[in-house]
């Protein structure tokens, strides 16, 4: 039996607990970012979905823009795109700022001096070199697009760090935009004993009660402190634009991601009855992802006692990126199963890289894209998004 030294340090519990959160968090943030690079399953060639949400919320981003800048008493105006990936989906929110600034100036006469600092933040193992190497042609592309235009001086840098974390000192951000990203959670679930959730990845029919409980006590949690710490980081009358998915319902089992990944836990299922993945890998994993409804979210708001509410609503999109049509059936199954399984692989890839293995991602999202397939040919589906604009009061 060994003794202990009399140099040993016992810590405190609610000490063990606080680490034991970081460790959660740091595990997390090691492995949670979009597929890097140019390639073929790279997020920066799978990300229509998330811009035809940039696109739908254009009008509401141009009203905050204005009404910022109309209060602004700095010549300086600072908007952080929280979330910005490896897309050039941050850099078109840039020009999209830009473009309303250039708008009203020229609406207004205004000839005062505005310069904007652009933050484009994500966690420290996003692709952020891949979104750099755009910057050259993206400013070439605004000076071409903007002639006879006198486009304000910007300046766009990167900044890593969690959303759930402090970034920029008390009163000194005009505008948050932020765009699929709040529905993932800061970290993992905690507090599971066993495997509760077996065979499944999210929300389930069969999912136990206590479960869902932790999911949505971890987004409001997470939320919660999210609204808290932008709160203290924006200039009275600074607003933010968030756009995340949800879900229509109030019961959290019929959400719309209860879908999308239950037919990602069928396909893994798969796997293991081939033999690829073990069957632990399956059951101890849950996606650290929530879809709140919307009232929810209006819930947390309230309870923060920090913003007011300039809009909230939901809209809705295909599955598939590429359909834009509004009729209830798919004309071609097959490609829209693989555009939607391309697009998940996109955002998923190293997560489920890290837990279930790189040499099994091909054979798991074929299997998916011919599971979302199967599903389009009985039934069209469509994501909930949820759009909320706050101001600062």
């Amino acid at each position: 039996m060994l003794n202990r030294s009399t140099h040993d340090v016992v810590l405190p519990t609610e000490t063990i607990i606080i680490i034991s959160d970081l460790l959660v968090a740091m595990t997390i943030e090691h492995v949670l970012h979009m597929a890097k690079g140019g390639g073929e399953t790279s997020y920066a060639k799978n990300s229509w979905l998330q811009r035809r949400a940039l696109l739908e919320t254009t009008t509401l981003l141009d009203k905050a823009v204005r009404e910022v800048y109309m209060a602004l008493s700095h010549p300086t105006m600072t908007v952080c795109d929280l979330g910005c990936s490896s897309s050039e989906n941050s850099l078109f929110f840039v020009s999209k700022v830009i473009e309303a600034i250039c708008c009203h100036r020229r609406e207004l006469g205004a000839s005062t001096k505005v310069e904007l600092q652009f933050f484009l933040s994500d966690l420290p193992v996003n692709d952020f070199n891949h979104l750099f190497l755009s910057l050259k042609g993206f400013k070439e592309s605004m000076a071409v697009g903007h002639e006879g235009d006198t486009l304000p001086p910007f300046y766009i840098t990167g900044l890593p760090g969690s959303c759930y974390r402090r970034l920029f000192p008390d009163k000194s951000v005009h505008l948050f935009h932020s765009s699929y990203s709040l529905h993932w959670r800061s970290q993992f679930l905690d507090g599971l004993e066993g495997n509760p959730n077996e065979g499944n990845i999210y929300i389930a029919n069969n999912t136990p009660p206590y479960v869902v409980k932790l999911y949505q006590e971890l987004f409001q949690k997470d939320f919660l402190l999210f609204l808290k710490l932008r709160y203290e980081e924006l200039v009275f009358g600074g607003q933010m634009l968030l756009i995340f998915l949800g879900r229509k319902n109030e019961d959290a089992y019929s959400g719309e991601l209860n879908l999308v990944y239950g037919l990602l836990a069928k396909s893994i299922q798969f796997l293991v009855e081939e033999g690829l993945v073990g069957k632990e890998k399956l059951d101890s994993f849950n996606l650290p992802i929530y879809g709140p409804s919307v009232d929810e979210v209006k819930m947390v708001v309230k309870q923060s006692e920090l913003f007011d509410i300039n809009k909230i609503e939901l809209f809705e999109h295909n599955w598939d990126p590429y359909d834009y049509s509004k009729s209830d059936h798919v004309d071609d199954p097959l490609q829209s199963g693989m555009n939607v399984a391309k697009c998940l692989r996109a955002v998923m890839e190293p997560l489920f890289g890290s837990h279930f293995g790189e040499s099994v991602l091909d054979a798991l999202f074929d299997k998916y894209a011919h599971n979302v397939a199967e599903h389009l040919e009985r039934e069209k589906t469509k994501y909930s998004i949820i759009v909320l604009s706050l101001k600062k009061g």
